[in-house]
Formats: C-alpha cells, sequence, structure tokens
C-alpha cells in the first residue's frame, strides 16, 4: 500500500526549497553588486584611455560643456573648426550613463585633485554623488582609507593626460 505525503512533510519541503533559493539569491545578488563596481571601474579606465587619445589629437581635454560625448561624435565639439583634428570615435559605443543608470558627471578642471585637469565620476550604487560609494577617475590614486596614497604628492610635473599640474605642492615665486 501507497503512502503520500502529509502535510506536515510537503510544508517542510517547500520551506526548505523557499531557504535554498532564499540564500542562492543573496549570493547571486552579492555577485552583480561585486560585478557592477568592477565594470564601472572598467568603464572609467576605458575613458581615461579615450580622454587621453582625445587629448593626443585635439591638444586638450573636452570642455565641460562638450562633456564626455565629444569621445564618440564630433558634433559635441563646441567649435566646428576643431572637428578637422578630431580623429575619433575615441570610444567605439557611446556610455553616457553608469552601471546604475545615472549620467556620469564630467568637471573640468579637477574638484577632487587639485590640478589635475578633469574628474569623472560615478555617482555608484546609491545613484547620489557625494557620498562614499561614488567611483572617480583618481581611484588608483586613493588608499582604501580614501587617503591618497603616500608618494602621490611627488608626482608633480604634467603629463597632459589628466594628471597634469603640481599637486602636493605649492607655488613660491
Amino acid at each position: 500500500m501507497r503512502r503520500a505525503f502529509s502535510l506536515i512533510e510537503l510544508l517542510i519541503a517547500i520551506a526548505i526549497l523557499v531557504a535554498i533559493t532564499f540564500l542562492a539569491a543573496q549570493t547571486f545578488s552579492g555577485t552583480k553588486a561585486q560585478a557592477d563596481l568592477d565594470l564601472t571601474k572598467v568603464d572609467l579606465d576605458t575613458f581615461v584611455s579615450s580622454l587621453e587619445r582625445f587629448e593626443l589629437s585635439m591638444r586638450r581635454v573636452p570642455s565641460e560643456e562638450e562633456g564626455i560625448a565629444a569621445l564618440w561624435s564630433s558634433a559635441a565639439l563646441e567649435d566646428e573648426d576643431e572637428e578637422k583634428n578630431w580623429r575619433g570615435p575615441y570610444l567605439t559605443s557611446p556610455i553616457p550613463e553608469d552601471r546604475w543608470g545615472t549620467a556620469w558627471r564630467y568637471v573640468v578642471p579637477s574638484e577632487i585633485v587639485e590640478g589635475m585637469a578633469y574628474d569623472l565620476v560615478s555617482a555608484g550604487p546609491d545613484r547620489e554623488f557625494d557620498t562614499d560609494d561614488d567611483l572617480h577617475n583618481h581611484m588608483a590614486l586613493v588608499g582604501a582609507d580614501g587617503e591618497f596614497r603616500e608618494g602621490v604628492e611627488d608626482f608633480g610635473g604634467s603629463d597632459d593626460f589628466g594628471l597634469g599640474g603640481d599637486f602636493g605642492s605649492s607655488e613660491s615665486e
């Protein structure tokens, strides 16, 4: 004689399945969040290289008004006479927003690091600028504590690739 599952056995089986599903969802959501952070850092690196190539062609970084759109379209250039120097697109496809759907903040000159040419900032997962989870093109210069790494003030000089200027030094003449 076959015996069917009792209601209690069925509820226990469902509870176990729900618990396994919940644990799997937690694991994968953490993985996605970390992947978004990592991909945003890759996007920032891509922008920095594209901005370097733009600077080589144009002998300047895009203005704030032109923004990062100047990396994928010469139509964004303010001065039509400069279009002959434009060797783009410097990005193969536009990336107008970060991984969380927020438009990038592009500021010229830098407000984050004195003497730098520009800031490119993602608002991060909270989608709000000027919070602790913001990601920016100067992240390589910043340690885990949020402070600039030791020796950064020794960069000095100008490399004309977004790091320009004598940050950390004072001009006394």
